[in-house]
């Protein structure tokens, strides 16, 4: 499919600070995409550039192959969703929804039906009548929602608009809003610092770092191969290990002198090269007795999490320093504190990444 939104070496300045640093991204028509990152990384202001309420210093921003660049918002055809909704108190839910097909000229008749379709849309009908004071914050955010729609915009703007929901009504509106991007076809381009509401939605994901993309992906395979420690340790969580590689071989000797084999190194690691391995909570396996596996430490159990329907371990090594283990609970005994256990992990599951600074490893259990 064609590309709905084109951002050609976009880059915004303020003073010396690069907020966007000549990025360059096409969007998918009809797809579902989030914009992904700390904050300070840039996504909102590349959302406001492809809304026009911010341009850009340098590069060309292009909706449906036509240059906006330099277009003033209203001649653009993309509607914004903000966090705090915006909705006009002393307005109802129909008249909030309808002010800008008024603004328009809609005749009455094509506004009161349209506004109706979009309340129903967001299952807000029954309470067209009511002011944004007499809604919670997730009625609110659907009539924001409806707003934004109403005027069938080819491409949808959301800057973080489920921030401020509680974390039950946040999972339940990610998949309204999947659903309903979904049935309309509508491209949808979504702001959020919430890896886990990325991963949920998402068709594509971008993960900025200081302005730039650092990978742009599906949520698997950003998921399963991150390019970057930075985005290793962004999307989920991660135990590092930091280290030496040994020879070009994809095999790591630890701080501590332990070897471990890896499956995967990043392209262009060095030999010798100082790295990280990475390997995910959810392939980390306990084990009361030495196990066979090449990859393996002693551990103490520091404390135990139940997380619904996963255990988490915090794991403490010989060094002082933490791994963390998680597995499915059903089967899995509840090791009390300071139980002496065997930790260990498959070599597929494990990767070694040029090493990077703090910033990169989000994980934490193994800071300097």
């Amino acid at each position: 499919m064609a590309a709905d939104v084109e951002l050609e070496r976009v880059s915004k300045l303020y003073g010396s600070f690069k907020a966007v640093d000549d990025v360059t991204l096409a969007i998918r028509e009809g797809s579902f995409i989030s914009l992904l990152g700390p904050s300070g990384a840039g996504k909102s202001t590349i959302l406001r550039m492809i809304g026009g309420f911010e341009l850009p210093d340098y590069g060309t921003v292009r909706i449906a192959g036509h240059d906006v660049t330099m277009l003033a918002p209203y001649r653009r055809d993309v509607n914004t969703v903000f966090q705090n909704y915006a909705l006009f108190p002393h307005m109802n839910a129909a008249e909030n929804v309808a002010y800008g097909l008024r603004q328009d000229g809609v005749p009455a008749a094509e506004r009161r039906k349209r506004v109706g379709d979009a309340l129903d849309m967001v299952e807000m009908l029954s309470f067209a009548g009511r002011k944004p004071s007499e809604l919670s914050g997730g009625q609110q955010q659907r009539v924001a929602l409806a707003r934004a729609l109403v005027k069938r915009p080819s491409v949808l703007l959301l800057d973080e608009p489920l921030g401020a929901l509680d974390r039950k009504l946040r999972q339940q509106m990610q998949v309204e809003l999947k659903l309903l991007q979904s049935q309309l076809g509508t491209t949808f381009i979504f702001v959020t610092h919430d890896q886990e509401e990325a991963l949920a939605m998402s068709d594509s994901i971008a993960v900025m770092r200081h302005g730039r993309i650092e990978q742009l992906g599906g949520p698997t395979e950003l998921y399963d191969n991150p390019a970057t420690a930075f985005v290793a340790g962004f999307i989920g969580t991660q135990n590092f290990i930091p280290g030496h590689r040994l020879g070009d071989s994809l095999a790591m000797r630890s701080e501590r002198g332990v070897v471990f084999e890896a499956s995967r190194a990043i392209r262009g690691l060095k030999r010798e090269a100082h790295v990280l391995g990475a390997v995910r909570p959810e392939n980390v396996l306990l084990a009361a007795r030495e196990p066979s596996a090449r990859n393996r430490l002693t551990a103490k159990v520091a404390a135990s999490v139940m997380l619904g329907d996963t255990m988490e371990f915090v794991l403490t090594l010989p060094d002082g320093r933490e791994l963390l283990s998680r597995m499915p609970r059903r089967g899995v005994d509840i090791l009390p504190e300071g139980a002496e256990v065997w930790a260990y992990w498959e070599s597929e599951s494990f990767t070694l990444f040029p090493f990077e600074d703090l910033e990169s490893r989000q994980g934490k259990p193994w800071p300097n």
